[in-house]
Protein backbone atom coordinates (compact mmCIF):
# COMPACT_ATOMS: atom_id res chain seq x y z
CA UNK A 1 0.00 0.00 0.00
CA UNK A 2 3.25 2.29 0.53
CA UNK A 3 2.96 3.24 -3.21
CA UNK A 4 3.78 6.95 -2.91
CA UNK A 5 5.99 6.98 -0.04
CA UNK A 6 8.63 10.20 -0.75
CA UNK A 7 6.46 11.31 -3.03
CA UNK A 8 4.92 14.86 -3.09
CA UNK A 9 1.56 14.82 -5.09
CA UNK A 10 -0.39 18.17 -6.10
CA UNK A 11 -3.92 17.82 -7.00
CA UNK A 12 -6.34 20.76 -8.09
CA UNK A 13 -9.66 21.13 -7.28
CA UNK A 14 -9.04 18.75 -4.31
CA UNK A 15 -11.92 20.35 -2.03
CA UNK A 16 -14.81 18.21 -3.57
CA UNK A 17 -15.59 15.18 -5.82
CA UNK A 18 -13.15 13.33 -7.47
CA UNK A 19 -10.64 15.65 -6.58
CA UNK A 20 -11.26 14.80 -2.75
CA UNK A 21 -11.25 11.28 -3.04
CA UNK A 22 -7.81 11.53 -4.94
CA UNK A 23 -6.80 13.20 -2.11
CA UNK A 24 -7.73 11.19 0.79
CA UNK A 25 -6.60 7.88 -1.25
CA UNK A 26 -3.07 9.51 -2.17
CA UNK A 27 -2.51 10.19 1.52
CA UNK A 28 -3.40 6.86 2.29
CA UNK A 29 -0.96 5.49 0.06
CA UNK A 30 1.67 7.04 1.67
CA UNK A 31 1.75 10.44 -0.27
CA UNK A 32 3.02 14.06 1.14
CA UNK A 33 0.21 16.45 -0.23
CA UNK A 34 -0.55 20.15 -1.97
CA UNK A 35 -4.37 20.67 -2.15
CA UNK A 36 -6.14 23.42 -4.05
CA UNK A 37 -9.16 24.79 -4.12
CA UNK A 38 -11.46 27.52 -4.22
CA UNK A 39 -13.29 26.97 -1.12
CA UNK A 40 -10.12 26.92 1.53
CA UNK A 41 -12.78 25.52 4.18
CA UNK A 42 -14.17 22.33 2.17
CA UNK A 43 -9.76 21.86 1.84
CA UNK A 44 -9.74 21.84 5.46
CA UNK A 45 -12.43 19.27 5.67
CA UNK A 46 -10.50 16.96 3.46
CA UNK A 47 -7.39 17.34 4.71
CA UNK A 48 -9.04 16.19 8.30
CA UNK A 49 -9.89 13.40 6.35
CA UNK A 50 -6.43 12.50 5.23
CA UNK A 51 -4.75 9.14 6.67
CA UNK A 52 -1.10 10.55 6.37
CA UNK A 53 1.76 11.01 8.31
CA UNK A 54 2.16 14.53 7.06
CA UNK A 55 -0.57 16.90 6.97
CA UNK A 56 -1.61 18.10 3.70
CA UNK A 57 -0.21 22.18 2.78
CA UNK A 58 -3.52 24.13 1.85
CA UNK A 59 -3.48 26.43 -1.01
CA UNK A 60 -6.22 28.17 -2.08
CA UNK A 61 -6.23 29.62 -5.37
CA UNK A 62 -8.74 30.08 -8.71
CA UNK A 63 -7.13 28.46 -11.71
CA UNK A 64 -8.53 30.81 -13.85
CA UNK A 65 -6.39 33.62 -12.66
CA UNK A 66 -2.53 33.15 -13.52
CA UNK A 67 -1.37 34.81 -10.08
CA UNK A 68 -2.90 31.76 -8.34
CA UNK A 69 -1.52 29.39 -10.74
CA UNK A 70 1.34 30.45 -10.14
CA UNK A 71 1.19 31.16 -6.31
CA UNK A 72 0.13 27.39 -6.20
CA UNK A 73 3.56 26.19 -7.69
CA UNK A 74 5.61 28.70 -5.74
CA UNK A 75 3.89 27.67 -2.56
CA UNK A 76 4.00 23.77 -3.11
CA UNK A 77 8.00 24.21 -3.68
CA UNK A 78 8.68 26.24 -0.85
CA UNK A 79 7.03 24.45 1.93
CA UNK A 80 7.67 20.48 0.28
CA UNK A 81 10.75 20.90 -1.90
CA UNK A 82 9.89 18.91 -5.02
CA UNK A 83 6.72 17.84 -7.19
CA UNK A 84 6.46 13.76 -8.33
CA UNK A 85 3.13 14.34 -9.32
CA UNK A 86 0.76 16.71 -10.70
CA UNK A 87 -2.97 16.21 -10.72
CA UNK A 88 -4.70 18.50 -13.16
CA UNK A 89 -8.48 17.87 -11.69
CA UNK A 90 -10.21 21.28 -11.08
CA UNK A 91 -12.38 21.67 -14.24
CA UNK A 92 -15.96 23.53 -14.60
CA UNK A 93 -19.36 23.12 -16.43
CA UNK A 94 -21.45 25.36 -18.53
CA UNK A 95 -24.63 24.01 -19.80
CA UNK A 96 -25.49 24.95 -23.46
CA UNK A 97 -25.04 24.58 -27.40
CA UNK A 98 -23.88 26.66 -30.39
CA UNK A 99 -27.34 28.64 -30.66
CA UNK A 100 -27.05 29.85 -26.51
CA UNK A 101 -23.56 29.52 -25.09
CA UNK A 102 -22.48 32.71 -24.41
CA UNK A 103 -18.31 33.82 -25.12
CA UNK A 104 -18.61 34.31 -21.18
CA UNK A 105 -19.23 31.35 -20.80
CA UNK A 106 -16.87 29.62 -23.35
CA UNK A 107 -13.83 31.51 -21.90
CA UNK A 108 -14.74 30.75 -18.36
CA UNK A 109 -14.81 26.91 -19.37
CA UNK A 110 -11.79 27.12 -21.60
CA UNK A 111 -9.89 29.48 -18.71
CA UNK A 112 -9.87 26.71 -16.20
CA UNK A 113 -10.74 23.57 -18.33
CA UNK A 114 -7.62 23.65 -20.41
CA UNK A 115 -5.18 27.34 -20.09
CA UNK A 116 -5.19 26.59 -16.82
CA UNK A 117 -3.71 23.11 -17.26
CA UNK A 118 -1.65 24.32 -19.63
CA UNK A 119 -0.14 27.43 -17.68
CA UNK A 120 -0.06 24.91 -14.09
CA UNK A 121 2.03 22.03 -16.46
CA UNK A 122 4.40 24.42 -18.03
CA UNK A 123 4.94 25.84 -14.67
CA UNK A 124 5.59 22.64 -12.68
CA UNK A 125 7.69 20.46 -15.55
CA UNK A 126 11.00 21.82 -14.26
CA UNK A 127 10.21 20.47 -11.29
CA UNK A 128 8.57 16.81 -12.50
CA UNK A 129 11.85 16.43 -14.61
CA UNK A 130 14.27 16.65 -11.93
CA UNK A 131 11.86 14.03 -9.70
CA UNK A 132 11.07 12.20 -13.44
CA UNK A 133 7.59 12.48 -12.07
CA UNK A 134 4.32 12.26 -13.87
CA UNK A 135 1.00 13.91 -14.23
CA UNK A 136 -2.83 12.80 -14.72
CA UNK A 137 -4.99 15.18 -16.35
CA UNK A 138 -9.20 14.25 -14.94
CA UNK A 139 -10.70 15.00 -18.34
CA UNK A 140 -13.81 13.29 -19.32
CA UNK A 141 -15.88 10.80 -21.53
CA UNK A 142 -16.80 14.14 -23.30
CA UNK A 143 -13.47 14.25 -24.76
CA UNK A 144 -13.80 11.00 -26.35
CA UNK A 145 -17.27 11.06 -27.60
CA UNK A 146 -19.74 13.59 -28.72
CA UNK A 147 -22.72 14.99 -26.98
CA UNK A 148 -25.40 17.74 -27.25
CA UNK A 149 -26.29 20.49 -24.79
CA UNK A 150 -22.80 20.94 -23.34
CA UNK A 151 -20.23 22.68 -26.34
CA UNK A 152 -18.04 24.36 -24.15
CA UNK A 153 -17.05 21.72 -21.75
CA UNK A 154 -17.12 19.05 -24.87
CA UNK A 155 -14.09 21.01 -26.13
CA UNK A 156 -12.23 21.81 -23.25
CA UNK A 157 -11.98 17.74 -22.49
CA UNK A 158 -11.01 16.85 -26.27
CA UNK A 159 -8.41 19.87 -26.14
CA UNK A 160 -7.26 17.87 -22.28
CA UNK A 161 -6.61 14.74 -24.30
CA UNK A 162 -4.71 15.94 -27.17
CA UNK A 163 -2.74 18.60 -25.13
CA UNK A 164 -2.35 15.10 -22.39
CA UNK A 165 -0.71 13.02 -26.18
CA UNK A 166 1.33 15.68 -27.36
CA UNK A 167 3.05 16.57 -24.03
CA UNK A 168 3.55 12.96 -23.18
CA UNK A 169 5.25 12.99 -26.32
CA UNK A 170 7.36 15.76 -25.56
CA UNK A 171 8.34 14.72 -21.90
CA UNK A 172 9.07 11.20 -22.53
CA UNK A 173 12.72 12.28 -23.27
CA UNK A 174 12.79 13.30 -19.94
CA UNK A 175 11.51 10.36 -18.23
CA UNK A 176 8.18 12.31 -17.40
CA UNK A 177 5.08 10.05 -17.97
CA UNK A 178 1.49 12.28 -18.46
CA UNK A 179 -1.76 10.41 -18.55
CA UNK A 180 -5.31 11.46 -18.49
CA UNK A 181 -8.93 9.50 -17.20
CA UNK A 182 -12.01 9.81 -18.79
CA UNK A 183 -14.90 9.33 -16.30
CA UNK A 184 -18.33 9.07 -17.38
CA UNK A 185 -21.20 10.26 -15.37
CA UNK A 186 -19.63 10.33 -11.51
CA UNK A 187 -21.97 11.08 -8.46
CA UNK A 188 -20.50 14.85 -8.06
CA UNK A 189 -21.75 18.31 -7.88
CA UNK A 190 -20.31 19.24 -11.12
CA UNK A 191 -23.72 18.97 -12.91
CA UNK A 192 -25.53 21.00 -10.53
CA UNK A 193 -22.85 23.70 -10.55
CA UNK A 194 -23.03 23.51 -14.01
CA UNK A 195 -26.75 24.67 -13.69
CA UNK A 196 -29.04 21.38 -13.40
CA UNK A 197 -31.69 22.15 -10.68
CA UNK A 198 -31.97 19.08 -8.38
CA UNK A 199 -34.74 17.78 -9.65
CA UNK A 200 -33.32 17.46 -13.15
CA UNK A 201 -30.20 15.93 -11.60
CA UNK A 202 -31.60 13.53 -10.45
CA UNK A 203 -33.19 12.35 -13.40
CA UNK A 204 -29.66 12.66 -15.18
CA UNK A 205 -28.59 9.91 -13.00
CA UNK A 206 -31.58 7.73 -13.37
CA UNK A 207 -30.97 8.06 -17.25
CA UNK A 208 -27.56 7.19 -16.41
CA UNK A 209 -28.46 3.96 -15.77
CA UNK A 210 -29.64 3.54 -19.60
CA UNK A 211 -26.51 5.60 -21.21
CA UNK A 212 -23.92 3.30 -18.74
CA UNK A 213 -22.98 -0.01 -20.10
CA UNK A 214 -22.45 -0.73 -16.64
CA UNK A 215 -26.41 0.20 -15.79
CA UNK A 216 -25.19 3.25 -12.84
CA UNK A 217 -23.89 6.27 -13.05
CA UNK A 218 -20.10 5.76 -10.92
CA UNK A 219 -18.49 6.94 -7.72
CA UNK A 220 -15.56 8.86 -7.13
CA UNK A 221 -13.30 6.50 -5.42
CA UNK A 222 -13.67 4.45 -8.57
CA UNK A 223 -12.06 7.59 -10.27
CA UNK A 224 -9.30 8.05 -7.91
CA UNK A 225 -8.37 4.77 -7.89
CA UNK A 226 -7.45 4.87 -11.58
CA UNK A 227 -5.99 8.15 -11.00
CA UNK A 228 -3.73 6.18 -8.17
CA UNK A 229 -2.38 3.82 -10.58
CA UNK A 230 -1.85 5.71 -13.53
CA UNK A 231 0.70 7.85 -11.19
CA UNK A 232 2.32 5.31 -9.71
CA UNK A 233 5.14 2.55 -10.96
CA UNK A 234 2.89 -0.18 -11.71
CA UNK A 235 2.23 1.76 -14.61
CA UNK A 236 5.29 2.69 -15.19
CA UNK A 237 5.35 2.26 -19.06
CA UNK A 238 2.05 3.77 -19.56
CA UNK A 239 2.30 7.26 -21.03
CA UNK A 240 0.04 9.59 -23.33
CA UNK A 241 -2.89 7.19 -22.47
CA UNK A 242 -7.17 8.18 -21.83
CA UNK A 243 -8.23 5.76 -19.40
CA UNK A 244 -12.02 5.35 -19.65
CA UNK A 245 -13.72 5.17 -16.10
CA UNK A 246 -16.96 5.35 -17.49
CA UNK A 247 -18.81 2.34 -17.24
CA UNK A 248 -18.41 1.57 -20.80
CA UNK A 249 -20.68 4.45 -21.87
CA UNK A 250 -17.70 5.58 -24.52
CA UNK A 251 -18.33 1.74 -26.01
CA UNK A 252 -21.74 2.68 -26.34
CA UNK A 253 -23.60 3.69 -29.64
CA UNK A 254 -27.84 3.81 -30.19
CA UNK A 255 -29.63 0.77 -31.12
Amino acid sequence: MAKFTGKVALITGASSGIGAAAAKLFSKLGATLALSGRNIENLKTVASECEGETEPILIKADLGTEADTKLLIEKAISELGQIDILVNNAGVLELGSIENTTLDQYDRVMNVNLRAVYHLTMLAVPHLVKTKGNIVNVSSVNGLRSFPGVLAYNISKAGLDQFTRCVALELAPKGVRVNAVNPGVIVTELQKRGGLSDEAYANFLERSKQTHALGRPGEVDEVAEAIAFLASSEASFTTGCSLPVDGGRHAMCPR
